[in-house]
């Protein structure tokens, strides 16, 4: 039976090694992907903010509204000089499979009809591998008020 069984622990341990490098890869995937898209987000360039999110994306924003793909894309503007995208906070990315969950926290900084403001939100992004590329296909802020 021992021997047996150290041919099998010879299969299986390199093959957990191969899941946890497959999960490395696309932990830094997505969370290139985060920085993309809020770097794309401040320069308003929706092209780029398009072709990461899924078309039928589910965006839940941090006042509990809903918006579509294209409702998101319509209310990208490239930033004023006064006004920037925070880079996010504590970005960490689970993955399961062909799933990948991003969560952090963001926060955004700008002048508004001349006053200043800056909030800052928690975040969840649910990314799909869709043949090989990784698209956000469900986005959902909530305000953190402390």
């Amino acid at each position: 039976m021992k021997w047996i069984v150290v041919p099998i622990m010879l299969i299986c341990v390199p093959c957990l090694f191969v899941v946890a490098q497959d999960d490395a890869g696309v932990q830094s995937k997505i969370i290139a992907l985060e920085k993309a898209w809020n770097q794309a987000y401040k320069l308003g360039d929706k092209n780029a903010i398009s072709a990461i999110l899924d078309d039928a994306i589910v965006i839940v924003n941090d006042d509990g509204s809903l918006q579509s793909k294209n409702e998101f894309l319509g209310s990208v503007k490239p930033s004023q000089s006064q006004e920037q995208q925070v880079f996010p906070e504590s970005l960490r990315v689970h993955v399961a499979g062909n799933v990948a969950l991003a969560t952090g926290v963001f926060r955004t900084k700008g002048v508004e009809k001349g006053k200043p403001f800056e909030t800052k939100d928690r975040f969840i992004d649910t990314w799909v591998n869709r043949g090989g590329a990784w698209v956000c296909v469900s986005a959902a802020a909530t305000p953190v008020l402390h």
